[in-house]
């Protein structure tokens, strides 16, 4: 019974056949707290009648869960109720976050993460049609006029058009730490931060307080990655090339689980340098070195391999490098 309970959590979220999912929810949930996560969604009231328990008892149990992260509050006909984690991301962004997480459990998700997560990943290129996450550009290297930039294009207007923001921790740093990049660097917009206050996992931050943490990141060389959505909402996460989720796939097996932004860079040859910044600030192998017709080293974008994340040219010294746009708006899913 332990462990079926525990594996019928894992078919929910879509991971079947995963062996540390299993334990990773045994580690944090109680098989009550499963059972309850079972019956989901539903009022304290309703889920008390479908798990023969009391109402107050129940509601304490989901304040609980709800703080750990493994249920978030719904307020569908205007009634709280409680709806189970519904995907690995979901599972694994508000279950790092909770305060009491151990270290064992960060471990534990790690070992998920370099030994399951990459077959999960493969078959979930193959089976939904748009990637859950899309690259956004660094703000400044657009330059409008040009070009058509949507709201959905750039971090500063979704910045400026937001209610409420908060930040937390990466949570991919947070079990990987492989690298030093900083840690409080994800931005939660609207909804998404309104949940993070509430939960608690997360600190308010001003406008101008979020565009210093973007530049910070773009400094840093931390890619942009939002939700591959039109409207513009709920996160801005700020990416390295060795914890993140996606992008080690992306760029060693060229895995279509983030899209590109609409944006791809383009060198000037004639302002070139050659002094290869931009080489070694590129993740995704998408600048090389060649000689002109006239014999001059300088470099060269290749299309197949650019995200349109703009890190190579902030750091230009000769300013030779721009962002075009190459694909149309209706690229960015409705």
């Amino acid at each position: 019974m332990t462990a079926a309970i525990y594996e019928k959590l894992t078919d929910k979220i879509m991971l079947t056949g995963s062996k540390i999912i299993p334990r990773l929810f045994e580690m944090i949930a109680t098989q009550d707290e499963a059972a309850l996560l079972l019956a989901m969604p539903g009022t304290p009231e309703t889920l008390a009648e479908k798990t023969n328990r009391q109402t107050d008892a129940v509601e304490r149990m989901c304040l609980e869960l709800y703080r750990k992260g493994l249920c978030f509050k719904s307020f569908k006909g205007g009634t709280l109720g409680y709806k189970m984690c519904r995907d690995m991301i979901q599972f694994h962004d508000a279950t790092i976050l909770w305060d009491a997480a151990p270290q064992s459990y960060f471990d534990l998700w790690q070992e998920f993460m370099e030994t399951e997560w990459p077959d999960f990943a493969r078959l979930a290129e193959q089976f939904f049609p748009k990637p859950f996450t899309r690259v956004i550009p660094v703000n400044k290297s657009i330059e409008t006029g040009k070009q058509k930039v949507l709201d959905a294009d750039s971090v500063d207007k979704i910045i400026a058009a937001a209610e409420v923001i908060a930040v937390t921790k990466c949570t991919c740093r947070v079990i990987a730490h492989k690298c030093d990049q900083p840690l409080e660097v994800c931005l939660q917009v609207n909804n998404a931060a309104r949940y993070t206050l509430d939960r608690g996992s997360g600190r308010e931050v001003s406008k101008d307080e979020a565009l210093k943490i973007l530049r910070q990141c773009e400094e840093d060389g931390l890619v942009h990655v939002t939700m591959n959505k039109m409207h513009v909402g709920h996160f801005i996460c700020n990416c390295c090339d060795c914890c993140c989720q996606a992008l080690p796939l992306v760029i060693k097996e060229g895995l279509k689980i983030c899209d590109p932004s609409r944006f791809e860079a383009v060198i000037d040859a004639a302002l070139c340098s050659a002094c290869e910044t931009c080489l070694y600030r590129c993740y995704f192998n998408a600048i090389e070195s060649i000689v002109t017709e006239d014999g001059r080293d300088v470099m060269r974008v290749i299309s197949d391999n650019c995200m349109g994340c703009g890190l190579c040219q902030i750091s230009c010294p000769e300013e030779a490098i721009s962002l075009k746009e190459v694909r149309a708006e209706d690229f960015i899913p409705a």
